[in-house]
């Protein structure tokens, strides 16, 4: 009983630990999945460097987004969820 008491704060530690840190992260990561899985061409989007466009034609990994200036071939993974819902919205 006794060596129960003292790892009692360590687990109590690691508890909030995995459920304000760890579980957050890997929700968030669930979800960015999911929004680069049900992306489709024609939708409008910002990358997570800022630049804005409409999606052209999609690939496995790949997306190729038409700008102003042209067309660009990037990661699926370079599109953010956050502005590009922003972006929606407006």
């Amino acid at each position: 009983m006794g060596q129960l008491t003292q790892f009692a704060p360590f687990l109590l530690m690691f508890v909030v630990i995995y459920f304000f840190m760890i579980r957050p992260q890997q929700k968030r990561a669930k979800n960015e999945k999911e929004f680069e899985s049900t992306l489709k061409v024609g939708d409008k989007i910002i990358t997570k460097s800022g630049l804005h466009g409409k999606v052209s034609e999609l690939a496995d990994t790949t997306v190729v987004i038409e700008t102003m200036s042209g067309k660009l071939k990037m990661e699926r993974s370079s599109i953010s969820m956050e502005m590009s819902a922003a972006l929606s919205k407006k």
